[in-house]
């Protein structure tokens, strides 16, 4: 209730100070109309002297003065026109410090001074030094305040610069410069003490006031910005340190962080890098309190931005050795502030770091000494758990990949993965991921087993368990993601040495065979075909295998696959390790070891056996088993008996019919290999045609008898196929009269009484006698071939 009756009060005050200033500025108004010099001083102190309340907060007290501002405005172009008033200007100068009250005198002194320089009949440095002392009579935080404002608003166009129209004999461009830093000075001792103006238990809603007229203070130090005669050394050895000086001693936090930021942004980025010195060694004497990390950080952005902007450039930040500055800057910022939380030393090291990567892209020290002095801060305290300060981690070792879009550079860098280690379970991953999508994006191949194991060091968080989570915890798409990204990413591994790549293959398994159940069915078929890949580069080696130092073979390598997908039993996946067996298999038989090749067709068939339960994946299986088996060209006759004998006992003993029906006609193609000598031996290949049509008929007669109708007539369709294939490469087995027999008996099928109308075994069968008739239409050898098939009507 009382706030609300503080701020009602406050609105009141406002309203009669402003109805003040417009009483009086109509009758000033009226007194500039008719030219009366003598009434327009009258009004316009007493107008002024509204300005002397100390019952309103910074924020009222603006509106107030902006309404009198205007008015001196009007008094200020009147003032310069002698004709209307009649009174030289340094009569007038005289004449308006007889006011009553100081404030109004002042203002009305400042207002007739910019009148009196603008003349020209006195050296203006004169004239501002007298103003500048004169305004040291008001002391009052707020009036005092914005009556200097109003005498640096006034005197801006006006100061004694190079090329300006006041520099005259004896006028320098360090008059002005002493003149604006004295009124900055000044005004900066004002700002400060307004802290010390209410009652301790308003301290926060003061700050928040004096933090409302920071701009006024700061402004002096634009307008120092501005004047064209401040070269490099003036600015080294009179307007830094007297800033700095007044900046350090005036103790106050609030002061310190805004007046540094206000030098960092007005001032040029080539005079930052010249007395970068003087300039850090102000920042450990400023209170602990202070934000140096963002004056630090927009430091060294302003320097990287200048240095990127202006690469000519980049030898002047080796001769200033700037990097060895504000790396001891930020030191002794440390040291100075001992209570620094993680995450604000950790942003300062991203941002020397940013800093590092665009001004000296080259120096790999200097980015390892960052990512070191991080270790340091790092070191003694447990796993970061604070989000912010995981977040600049993750931002400072990210800095590196995308800088160099090379991750071998990052993989040189010795402190990298110490920084890492020091990151939570969960952010681990969260960088290990950045790693991998960075290799991945810009294409980098690592190509030495020494930087696999680097790189498989960084992103171990994502190929075993860390402490304190476990597999079962873990987001399943999370996860799948991640390791899809681990297997995409040994792709990326490679050297066109077969030594070196068999070492990084072996490196890579002995990263990830720890992986556990949950990871190894996506990261075995990855290296597995990495390996198969360096077989097929060292196709037609045969070494032994004796020791370690022997050189890489497909033999050494097959016996690694081995080991590898034999590990995929504790998870268990029978139907992917048969697979990769199966791609062994053939890889082994284009190498031509026939024993190696035995031996993962025998894997294969143990798991079909053991393993694979599911009838769906017996029948998958099986298809792939057959397939390699028709591909492979490497057995003689014992071995090939056996595995196709294998096969095929297999096929006929599937759940289904239709299933033992496809997977024993398949066989066929295992005894007639069309683009290979020896193998076509058509009886055989016969007999698994007849076999499956005596499991298509048991289906039929199956279904007849549980359902009461014949099924479709698909599998016989199907076989009908077979037999035209066979038919056309020449199986002397396989003759017309079969195969019109074997359409008559389809026909039949279709017109029994118990038929079920199927259109797709309908189609399949209509297509089917529509290919046999372009045949017969053909003409050539393999017209007369079909020519003795009669389809009838």
């Amino acid at each position: 209730m009382m706030i609300s009756n503080g701020i009602e009060d406050e609105e009141k005050w406002l309203a009669e100070g402003i109805a003040g200033i417009q009483h009086n500025a109509f009758y000033l108004h009226r007194a500039l109309d008719s030219n009366n010099l003598r009434e327009a001083l009258k009004y316009s102190a007493q107008l002024l002297s509204e300005l002397r309340t100390s019952r309103l907060s910074p924020h009222k007290y603006y509106e107030l003065y902006m309404r009198a501002f205007d008015e001196l405005r009007r008094l200020e172009i009147f003032f310069k026109e002698e004709d209307r008033h009649g009174c030289p200007v340094i009569d007038l100068y005289e004449l308006v410090q007889h006011a009553g009250n100081i404030l109004p005198r002042l203002y009305l002194l400042c207002t007739v001074g910019s009148v009196y320089i603008k003349s020209k009949e006195a050296p203006a440095k004169d004239i501002l030094r007298d103003l500048v002392e004169m305004c040291r009579a008001v002391q009052h935080p707020v009036r005092g305040l914005f009556l200097r404002s109003y005498l640096a608003q006034v005197s801006r166009d006006k100061l004694p610069d190079i090329g300006s129209e006041y520099e005259g004999e004896g006028d320098t461009v360090m008059d002005a410069v002493e003149f604006v830093l004295q009124n900055f000075t000044e005004m900066n001792k004002l700002w400060v003490r307004m802290q010390h103006q209410g009652p301790h238990s308003e301290k926060e809603k003061l700050e928040k006031e004096r933090n409302e007229l920071r701009d006024l203070v700061g402004k002096n130090l634009h307008v120092l910005s501005q004047i064209e005669g401040i070269d490099l050394e003036m600015y080294r050895d009179t307007v830094l340190p007297s800033v700095l000086e007044q900046i350090v001693n005036c103790k106050d936090e609030l002061a310190q962080y805004y007046l540094m930021d206000c030098i960092i942004q007005v001032f040029p980025d080539e005079y930052h890098l010249q007395t970068l010195e003087t300039l850090l060694s102000a920042c450990p004497q400023l209170q602990p309190t202070v934000d140096l990390k963002t004056v630090l950080s927009q430091l060294m952005e302003r320097l990287s931005n200048y240095a990127s902007l202006n690469p000519e450039l980049l030898p002047e930040f080796l001769q200033v050795e700037a990097f060895s500055k504000l790396s001891n800057a930020i030191g002794k910022v440390m040291e100075a502030q001992v209570d620094m939380p993680v995450v604000g030393a950790i942003s300062l090291y991203v941002s020397l770091l940013t800093f590092t990567l665009r001004v000296h892209p080259d120096r790999l020290d200097y980015v390892d000494q960052v990512l070191g002095a991080c270790v340091k801060i790092l070191s003694g305290k447990p796993k970061l758990e604070d989000s912010k300060a995981t977040k600049q981690v993750v931002a400072l070792l990210s800095a590196p990949l995308d800088k160099y879009d090379d991750i071998v550079t990052a993989l040189t860098l010795s402190n990298y993965p110490r920084v890492m280690d020091h990151l939570d379970a969960g952010t681990n991953k969260v960088m290990a991921m950045v790693i991998i999508r960075s290799i991945m994006k810009n294409k980098s191949w690592v190509s030495t087993s020494d930087k696999v194991e680097v790189l498989f060091e960084l992103i171990k968080g994502l190929i075993q368990d860390l402490e304190g989570i476990s597999t079962d915890e873990l987001d399943e798409e999370d996860f799948n993601e991640e390791q899809n990204s681990v297997a995409c990413l040994m792709h990326m591994l490679h050297n066109d040495d077969p030594e070196e790549m068999l070492k990084i293959i072996c490196t890579v398994w002995k990263h990830v065979k720890s992986g556990g159940p949950k990871r190894l069915p996506f990261t075995v078929p990855s290296l597995v075909f990495s390996a198969l890949k360096l077989v097929r580069r060292l196709q037609g080696q045969d070494g032994d295998v004796g020791g370690e130092e022997v050189p890489a073979t497909p033999k050494k390598i097959f016996q690694l696959l081995n080991q590898i997908i034999e590990t995929l039993s504790v998870v268990p996946a029978p139907e992917l390790a048969l697979r990769l067996y199966l791609q062994c298999a053939e890889a082994a038989n284009d190498c031509d070891l026939e024993p190696v090749a035995y031996d993962f067709f025998t894997q294969a068939f143990v798991l079909y056996e053991e393993e694979v339960a599911d009838s769906k994946a017996q029948v998958t299986a099986i298809h792939l088993i057959i397939g390699t088996l028709q591909r492979v060209n490497v057995f003689g006759v014992e071995n090939r008996d056996t595995l196709t004998h294998k096969a095929t006992g297999y096929s006929a003993k599937l759940l289904k019919k239709p299933d033992q029906c496809r997977a024993v006609y398949a066989c066929s193609h295992l005894f007639w290999v069309d683009d290979q000598d020896g193998i076509k031996d058509g009886e055989r290949v016969l007999l698994c045609l007849k076999r499956s049509l005596r499991i298509a008929n048991a289906a039929q007669q199956m279904t007849n008898v549980t359902r009461g109708s014949s099924g479709p007539v698909t599998l016989f369709v199907e076989i009908l196929n077979k037999y035209l294939y066979f038919f056309e490469k020449g199986n002397p087995q396989i003759t017309a009269s079969v195969i019109q027999g074997l359409i008559e008996l389809i026909k039949t099928e279709m017109q029994s009484d118990n038929a079920v109308v199927n259109p797709v075994s309908d189609a399949f069968f209509t297509s089917t006698l529509r290919y046999i008739q372009f045949q017969k239409e053909k003409g050539g050898a393999m017209g007369e071939k079909y020519d003795s098939i009669k389809l009838g009507g």
